[in-house]
């Protein structure tokens, strides 16, 4: 036989050696990768794509198997254009997640104004922020189905019209009940609609459970930057009244959130797949594949019915419902109280949302040292800022105030997305959206009572000292579900891998 001809043999030189992967359906905590040529069996992270020998892959799956060449980090990244747009996803979930709880925060800015404007009580006006987290929780559990069933980017950007249209009507409302219809009703379910529960819905497919406490906490560090917004807020109040600043903010957050929205927020490969299998089985189809036998698919009602869920409502209601809602409700007025100027009030409120902000992004901590003591190191940061409320008392130093936001910041910020990642590693799957929207109903519900209780307490007393107590005594008692709750899922997770065995 005689030998190719010189050309034929420099191509085959210069033709890359190529590794293909085969990558089987997508189940939890991984996909099962195969390399053909050696038939050497390996486990990578969610996802496919190209990788030099030993190194893992890190990109969203296509169900059904794949065979992909792989050669160079470079050509990876030509050729799979999903590399990055997970990252591009996180960071359009994290510019509304800005936008939408600036809106809802709005309150704390807007809140000794109105009192003063129409001369109501305290504890009735706050009722309207109340009927908000309330109304706000009640929809997301339906806020998280949508995101599931339909194409997430079109429920955002009715999220986004609605909260922005909400806030400018509320320039219109001339008694208190206009404001519990307006504000808090109808900018609750546009908030909602844009909140964390859809968003999360399908950032957890892009990234998985593994990496819960990195995506829980940059979308939780959007809530602290949220709360920046004070300064400008109260600049827009001080030049222009509080009804045209609704109008302008509402109109800037539509104008921000709507495309944000339609052109960034896309399903997950996997996603779609979970997707187009529910609906399948929903016609009466069955799929034989190996991901049914592997997972099993929590549904929300299924997650009720388990003592570890409802140990994480109750915590989360303690602790990211009444105690976060109230600090976040009443510290601009309680600073006011005791002889700050409001400009003061509101950068020290915008400290608190850039402590609160770190606590967020500290929370990706968690997937390295575990939940538990980052939980518990937040709880008792904010439970030891409360106690610094009782010496603040010169309005002519703000060293105290400022120790109070960074110590209660960082606390509050850390322990929410923590506790949001515990309940991913144990509930995760294709029904998430609805199981996230009941943690955040229960949220809510605990929420909804803050605001109100803190004001009712104050007219009550003439001080805010006895809501700061029981702040306190919730942050602990949150901190104690918190640990019981993570036992009691370590302890369920070990009998599912038993009986497996």
């Amino acid at each position: 036989m005689s030998a190719p001809p010189n050309h034929e043999r420099s191509q085959q030189r210069r033709r890359p050696r190529l590794r293909l992967l085969h990558v089987q359906r997508p189940h939890h905590g991984g996909v099962a990768v195969s390399e053909a040529r050696r038939g050497v069996g390996e486990t990578a992270p969610r996802g496919f794509g190209l990788a030099l020998p030993g190194e893992q892959t890190d990109f969203p799956p296509v169900p059904g198997g794949l065979r992909v060449p792989t050669h160079s980090v470079e050509h990876s990244a030509m050729r799979v254009p999903h590399i990055s747009h997970k990252w591009i996803v996180l960071a359009g979930g994290f510019s509304i997640t800005v936008v939408a709880y600036a809106m809802r925060n709005t309150f704390s800015v807007f809140y000794p104004v109105i009192v003063d404007d129409f001369g109501w009580t305290r504890g009735g006006t706050a009722l309207m922020f109340s009927i908000a987290l309330l109304s706000y929780g009640l929809f997301a559990p339906i806020a998280g189905t949508l995101a599931d069933r339909f194409r997430p980017r079109y429920v955002l950007a009715v999220g986004g019209v609605v909260v922005g249209g909400g806030l400018a009507f509320c320039s219109l409302a001339s008694s208190a009940w206009h404001f519990y219809l307006i504000y808090g009703v109808l900018v609750a379910i546009g908030t909602s609609l844009i909140g964390i529960t859809p968003l999360m819905s399908v950032l957890s497919h892009w990234f998985g459970s593994g990496r819960s406490g990195t995506v829980f906490g940059i979308i939780g560090s959007g809530f602290g930057v949220s709360l920046v917004t004070a300064p400008l807020f109260q600049w827009l109040i001080s030049g222009h009244g509080w009804r045209a600043a609704y109008v302008i903010i509402g109109l800037c957050a539509t104008a921000i959130i709507v495309p944000i929205g339609l052109l960034l927020m896309r399903r997950s490969p996997q996603q779609q797949a979970l997707v187009d299998q529910k609906a399948a089985e929903a016609a009466g189809y069955r799929d034989s594949s190996p991901v049914q036998e592997q997972e099993h698919q929590w549904t929300a009602r299924e997650a009720l019915r388990t003592r570890t869920y409802q140990l994480f409502l109750i915590a989360g209601m303690c602790n990211m419902g009444f105690a976060l809602q109230v600090v976040i409700g009443h510290q601009v007025y309680f600073l006011q109280d005791v002889g700050f100027d409001p400009m003061v009030a509101a950068r020290v409120f915008s400290t608190f949302g850039i402590a609160l902000a770190t606590g967020n992004f500290s929370s990706m901590l968690s997937d390295r040292f575990g939940r538990v003591p980052l939980f518990l190191a937040g709880c008792l940061s904010a439970t030891t800022a409360m106690f610094l409320l009782n010496v603040v008392g010169n309005p002519d130093s703000t060293v105290v105030p400022l120790l109070f936001a960074l110590l209660a910041g960082w606390g509050l910020g850390v322990s929410g997305p923590t506790l949001y990642a515990a309940v991913a590693d144990r509930f995760h799957g294709r029904n998430y959206g609805a199981i996230q929207g009941v943690m955040i109903l229960f949220v809510s519900l605990g929420a909804a009572v803050g605001p109100w209780a803190g004001g009712w307490l104050h007219d009550l007393t003439g001080s805010y000292q006895s809501s700061f107590i029981l702040v306190q005594a919730l942050l602990l008692s949150a901190a104690v579900l918190f640990v019981a709750a993570t036992r009691q899922s370590a302890g369920a997770l070990q009998c599912r891998k038993g009986d497996g065995e």
